[in-house]
């Protein structure tokens, strides 16, 4: 494999280079069938397989995070871990600005994770990144059962990690936080496209780019049920009402955070911001390859 670094990506972030294909299939032999050689002499996957793509990121949690075990069901969001680890290592560096330069450690640090999904990736690299404790919530039962059955498979000390039902679509802190709960921060990736012929689209014109790719790169999102790929209205207007209901939570969450993707989208949460009254606002860049993106942050 090429040594040829990623763009972009976090120092901290464990995925700087190109995956070492043979180690990770070392790691995890369910990954071995599926690596092949490509016309330079590169080891590969096929990224149109689903079940390829998932094996990847079995392996990559095996070898780079210590898991023992990780599954999710068919269909799931299989998420790519380089991004997801980015966004873990970005709110770390916000935390050390309000903590004198230092990323605070430890289970004390407490992290509410909103959609949570299946595949349970954000508290798995937060906790073995920084040792912080984590509240994953999602409206689908389901995907919460996967979730609970990687916990309770790996060697997670009690208290890491606690995972809540939340029945309503339309809320994200309501009927979550118990009385009394604190949170350091809140993070979210919120369903990008506003339906689901829309994430169909988007999908289809994915894989086209991807074949038409000499070099495909090595990540790629497959699957992902209604919740995690579409919301009434998108992506905006998800993260509206993640805003609206934040106002209510000023002395609760530290720092509330969200992916957003589309950067026109940006404008229009920052007057949303604005009309909250958020007392301070920071966008966090982050990029892998040709891809962009950035995480916005709030506070009261």
């Amino acid at each position: 494999m090429s040594n040829k670094k990623k763009s972009k990506l976090h120092l901290r972030n464990k995925h700087q280079s190109r995956y070492d294909l043979d180690a990770l299939a070392g790691s995890c032999p369910e990954l071995k069938p599926h690596v092949t050689t490509n016309p330079k002499g590169e080891k590969t996957i096929s990224f149109f397989d689903p079940l390829a793509v998932k094996m990847l990121n079995k392996a990559i949690l095996i070898q780079d995070y210590g898991l023992s075990y990780w599954d999710i069901p068919e269909g799931y969001l299989c998420p790519p871990i380089p991004g997801r680890a980015d966004y873990i290592h970005h709110v770390a560096d916000l935390l050390a600005s309000s903590n004198q330069g230092r990323i605070p450690k430890g289970q004390d640090v407490r992290v509410l994770d909103i959609g949570v999904g299946a595949n349970a990736v954000y508290p798995i690299i937060g906790w073995r990144e920084y040792g912080w404790s984590f509240v994953g919530t999602d409206t689908d039962e389901k995907a919460l059962a996967s979730a609970q059955k990687i916990i309770d498979e790996n060697d997670f000390p009690e208290g890491a990690m606690e995972l809540r039902f939340q029945p309503h679509t339309g809320r994200f802190f309501r009927g979550i936080i118990h009385g009394g709960e604190q949170f350091d921060l809140s993070i979210c990736n919120p369903p990008f496209h506003a339906s689901f012929a829309e994430a169909e689209k988007a999908t289809t014109r994915k894989l086209k780019n991807l074949k038409a790719q000499k070099n495909p790169p090595l990540i790629h999102n497959f699957g992902g049920q209604s919740g995690e790929l579409w919301y009434p209205g998108g992506e905006i207007a998800f993260i509206k009402s993640m805003i609206q209901e934040s106002k209510h939570y000023p002395f609760v969450i530290k720092w509330f955070t969200t992916l957003v993707s589309k950067q026109s989208n940006l404008r229009t949460v920052y007057k949303l911001l604005k009309s909250v009254r958020a007392k301070e606002v920071t966008t966090l860049k982050m990029g892998q390859g040709q891809k962009q993106s950035r995480v916005v942050c709030w506070r009261y």
